[in-house]
């Protein structure tokens, strides 16, 4: 079986290239349903050389995103002929993308040129509006650089045909491997100059910095003299990725690892962007089943990692209590509690937890200094509980001869099976004050109805 396995990827390597460039290309197929998981998985990118657009769709395709079905949106989105072919990069083999345009390019387009241009393509919808929200977030950069109005803003390099294509082929190989899960290693960006339309500028080159600083994402400079990580890549990885901290001890095994060759083939260390795809851990009691005791599944919870932060203090006022409560959930806090505890010597005082995820956590334990004049928070990385996926919903509800539309929120575990159902409070209040229902019975009565009219 091992053998029969390598000489099918000897085959797959050699005609890669001719495989993608020889089919004709059919935009139905792009319409395709994604592939059912049969369990979680996640996404790594490991951008320990940086990130272009043509190298993270190379990536992408070399773990296992169709070819054909890239190479075909890249060119109706597009003026451009896309060569995939094997290759390698000091001696880890690859996959490469090439793209270039079918015509001399004239004059930069303008950020609405190029909205109206994938607005216009028959790609899936789903597509365009991942295109364009890469778009979006190149256009902010670029308009904060040159301090230019974004229906004033032309792109130059970013504008072309390939990086349109670029863009459009990411999306599609995103939306082809649908992973449940994104995440992204620190991305290495480089150092030295690069020279631009508007000159030479220091690397991350301008833009690149600016995509950086709004999203989140890790990055250092490292020793390589060369541009590492291209304003497109910036954006693809800023879009696409949707948590960017991997967490310290994964759960996971890799199951396809993928590799995507840059341009650059003359630097000590391998030009690729690294991409690993993994089956998520499933979190099960010794019987095989989940704690909440149902049949089935034992990764239907969805999870999440966290940290905890806490501290104690016996000097700080409940109206400072409550402000602060308010602003770290503001600052992105999943919760925050204050708990009346007694300290040494006996004083009263209170212990304010607060739960985040792990790239928040800096900011809000400063916070939590700055407010209190705490000297010391405690941080503690840890498992978040078991939790069920949350949607918001309504039902529409006839009480004291009148006919109310009521929010509610049901829990669901990832299969789709409703573990809860409660009733939004402010809308119940408004019931209960119009009419002057007791408020327990009108919130019993939206629930009620709610189950009624779901299970």
């Amino acid at each position: 079986m091992q053998f029969v396995e390598f000489v099918s990827f000897v085959i797959y390597c050699v005609n890669l290239a001719a495989f993608a460039g020889s089919l004709p290309c059919d935009l139905s197929t792009l319409m395709c349903p994604p592939r059912i998981q049969q369990s979680m998985t996640s996404l790594i990118f490991d951008p320990f050389m940086g990130a272009s657009g043509d190298m993270i769709i190379a990536a992408l395709v070399d773990l296992g995103a169709d070819p054909s079905r890239v190479r075909c949106a890249m060119e109706s989105a597009a003026s451009v002929a896309v060569g995939i072919s094997r290759t390698s990069r000091n001696g880890v083999a690859a996959t490469r993308v090439s793209v270039v345009p079918d015509v001399q390019e004239g004059d930069a387009r303008s950020y609405p040129e190029i909205v109206e241009e994938i607005r216009s393509s028959e790609l899936p919808d789903p597509i365009i509006e991942d295109a364009i929200a890469i778009f979006d977030i190149i256009a902010s950069a670029e308009s904060k650089v040159h301090g230019t109005p974004l229906a004033e803003l032309h792109f130059h390099e970013v504008g072309q045909a390939d990086a349109i294509a670029d863009v459009i082929g990411a999306c599609t190989a995103i939306h082809d491997l649908a992973p449940t899960e994104i995440f992204c290693e620190r991305i290495m960006t480089g150092t030295g100059f690069v020279a631009t339309a508007h000159g030479t500028f220091p690397v991350p080159a301008p833009a690149t910095l600016e995509i950086l600083a709004g999203s989140g994402l890790l990055w250092a400079s490292g020793s390589v003299e060369h541009e590492l990580l291209t304003p497109t890549g910036a954006a693809i990885l800023a879009h696409l990725v949707q948590t960017r901290n991997l967490p310290e001890t994964p759960e996971r095994a890799a199951i396809r690892i993928g590799y995507g060759a840059g341009k650059a083939d003359d630097l000590a260390i391998p030009n690729v962007l690294r991409t690993i795809l993994c089956e998520c851990e499933r979190e099960c009691d010794h019987d095989g089943e989940y704690d909440s005791g149902y049949d089935g599944d034992c990764a239907a919870l969805l999870r999440d990692r966290v940290e905890v932060i806490e501290t104690s203090v016996d000097d700080v006022t409940g109206e400072v209590l409550g402000n602060l409560i308010r602003e770290l959930i503001a600052m992105g806090a999943h919760d925050a509690i204050v708990i009346p505890a007694t300290m040494k010597k006996g004083r009263s005082g209170h212990l304010i937890q607060v739960i985040a995820e792990p790239g928040d956590s800096a900011r809000i334990a400063r916070r939590i200094i700055e407010e209190t004049g705490s000297l010391g928070v405690r941080i503690s990385p840890t498992k978040h509980r078991l939790i069920a996926r949350r949607i918001s919903d309504s039902v529409r509800i006839e009480i004291g001869g009148r006919v109310w539309d009521a929010a509610i929120k049901v829990a669901t575990d990832g299969n789709g099976k409703i573990l809860n159902i409660s009733a939004e409070f402010e809308d119940a209040r408004v019931i209960a004050q119009e009419t002057g229902t007791p408020l327990r019975e009108v919130m019993r009565r939206i629930v009620d109805l709610a189950w009624t009219n779901l299970v």
